[in-house]
């Protein structure tokens, strides 16, 4: 696949060993995915609203619009007695015990991935799928006995409800089934066992009970409980449960998306909801933050090769030296905070400033003169001596890492291996960097920098460069790009009939306080792999907890846990919004 272009139909968005090119950016900036006008002002079913003032100064030239319109509530026809006794039945006492029961019992299923697994079927590691599959046959019987089930690429797990109205596209609700490893070392640091699935009477614990067998359970208990009451959908309702998320699900959803574009084609399904952010409390409101985007993805591994010897008579600087004087220069440049206006987290501001009461004024101000075109966003030499400072965005940073890092390109030391032997000199160090690219930038801008960076380097130690050029030689320093390379993903629309579902499926369970405003993930889901099966693709959580912080923790550490009043909310969610989106022709 050429670097410069989105993925082709039925290709994973993968660069898959591409060679980058040395200074390309004309071709980089070619791939900003959506033009700002097509973003904000397509054709919209939310209500209108007053225009809005912001720290004195109206939105113009928008100030007729809301830029975080809400839609109302929505809620499924009535329906029949059954379907309303079985909604009833999940706030019940009796459906809290028997759920309780379900996550614990999915937690116990160690069902681990490792980032070094090798082929399925002939590393045994795998084989945990197959007990992950009996349990949910034991639990979900009527499911498997009325859905579709096939398994793609062996444990990718599939399952269709063929709806009564072909014309009407499918929903897709996803989620994975493995889980990250739990180091042997922090095994004594949990409160309870990692594969324990203990219940303390609020919550379930254990490795994968909120990322996200909650998720996965939830679906499948919503599907149970609408077959039990007689439910006949008119649009096809698909699960698909990918196996390897964890470790970049090459071989879960990358099948599994490509088995589904042969079967439903391009833009061939509805909507896609999977794993991903949910509630935040920011300014004084809370907010439902379903992800409509993420960050792009490159792991770059920097490998350095010296002559060996005894370190009795070592060299000035060894590999490691070498290394370390890189990772130091790497780690002094940081990428640029800039927002652009197609990025999510824009419309988030706009969110706060229309409707939090402490959102602060001089970002307020800052936001009012961008969406004036008062204050213009340079954005024609990101991350260059030349670029202007980005106001808007380095205000907007100060609220935390965690928001400077939605506006930033992140880059993290993650990895080191070099030295054997402590009187022999290292011949060979590797060194890898994680990115995650910040929305209007490309992988092409992180291999750019970073040969700058180690061209410099290699200049003053005599070593030479081959940066991603495929090649390695003795006495120099080699850059290479992950296979996993990633572009930053198409922006879904948030002014359409599939956004406004589930703002209005949210405001519908949880109140009109809460405002829905579109999220944007730093992280990577295995939605990944199906940009091309839709435009509607939202990474979203939407179980809540207001008695406790939402009712999520220790998601990749010690602790992790789900409150089974957030897991509840979230099967109630997903009933209301299957029977919402069967109810619309789109």
């Amino acid at each position: 696949m050429e670097k410069s272009s989105l993925p082709l139909p039925n290709e994973a968005p993968y660069y898959a060993g591409a060679k980058p090119a040395r200074r390309s950016r004309k071709a980089a900036w070619a791939l900003v995915p959506l033009a700002v006008t097509a973003y904000l002002f397509g054709p919209s079913i939310f209500r209108s609203v007053a225009p809005v003032s912001v720290g004195g100064t109206d939105l113009d030239p928008w100030a007729s619009k809301s830029y975080c319109a809400q839609p109302d509530a929505i809620f499924p026809s009535e329906g029949d007695d059954a379907l309303k006794k079985q909604y009833e039945y999940i706030s019940s006492a009796d459906f809290w015990n028997a759920t309780v029961k379900r996550i614990s019992g999915a937690v116990q299923v160690k069902s681990e991935s490792f980032d070094d697994l090798g082929e399925i079927g002939k590393d045994p590691r795998w084989d945990v799928f197959y007990n992950f599959h009996k349990y949910l046959e034991a639990t979900f019987p009527l499911l498997h006995e009325k859905l579709k089930v096939e398994k793609v690429n062996t444990h990718g797990l599939l399952y269709t409800w063929q709806g009564t109205d072909e014309k009407l596209k499918p929903t897709l609700l996803m989620a994975h089934q493995d889980t990250v490893p739990v180091p042997p070392e922090t095994i004594s640091a949990w409160t309870y066992p990692p594969w324990s699935g203990a219940y303390d009477g609020k919550h379930v614990w254990g490795r994968g009970a909120s990322d996200c067998k909650n998720q996965l359970i939830a679906v499948m208990e919503t599907v149970e409980l609408l077959l039990e009451a007689k439910f006949n959908p008119k649009r096809t309702i698909v699960l698909s449960f990918g196996m390897d998320e964890e470790c970049s699900g090459r071989q879960g959803a990358g099948h599994l998306a490509k088995f589904l574009y042969n079967r439903y084609g391009q833009d061939g399904l509805a909507v896609i909801v999977d794993e991903g952010s949910g509630f935040e409390e920011a300014w004084g409101t809370l907010f439902a933050k379903p992800g409509t985007g993420e960050k792009g993805y490159t792991d770059v591994h920097i490998t350095v090769r010296m002559p060996g010897g005894h370190s009795s008579v070592p060299s000035d600087h060894t590999s490691i030296g070498v290394v370390s004087e890189l990772i130091t220069l790497i780690e002094a440049h940081q990428y640029r905070t800039h927002l652009e206006e197609i990025n999510p987290y824009y419309t988030q501001l706009h969110c706060g400033a229309e409707n939090s009461p402490d959102f602060p004024k001089t970002l307020k101000k800052l936001l009012a003169k961008r969406a004036s075109g008062h204050e213009a966003h340079d954005s024609s030499a990101i991350n260059t001596c030349k670029a202007k400072p980005d106001r808007l965005a380095l205000e907007a940073a100060k609220q935390g890492k965690d928001i400077q890092y939605l506006m930033q390109t992140s880059q993290a030391v993650d990895v080191i291996i070099g030295g054997i032997k402590v009187n022999a000199l290292p011949e060979r160090v590797t060194v890898t960097v994680n990115h995650r690219i910040n929305v209007g930038e490309t992988p092409q801008i992180v291999w750019d920098r970073l040969t700058d960076l180690a061209g410099a380097v290699a200049k003053k130690h005599g070593l030479a460069l081959h940066a991603f050029d495929g090649k390695e030689e003795p006495s120099s320093i080699n850059l290479a790009a992950s296979a996993t390379t990633l572009l930053v993903a198409p922006v879904t629309p948030a002014d359409g009939d599939p956004f406004a579902i589930i703002a209005g499926t949210t405001r519908a369970l949880y109140g009109k306080e809460v405002i829905v405003a579109p999220g944007i993930m730093t992280g990577n889901t295995d939605t990944r792999y199906y940009w091309n099966l839709t435009k509607h693709i939202f990474r979203y959580g939407p179980g809540y907890d207001p008695e406790d912080d939402k009712g999520l923790a220790g998601v990749h550490t010690i602790n992790e846990k789900v409150s089974i009043r957030n897991h509840v909310n979230a099967v109630r969610w997903f009933t209301l919004f299957v029977r919402n989106m069967d109810e619309v022709e789109i």
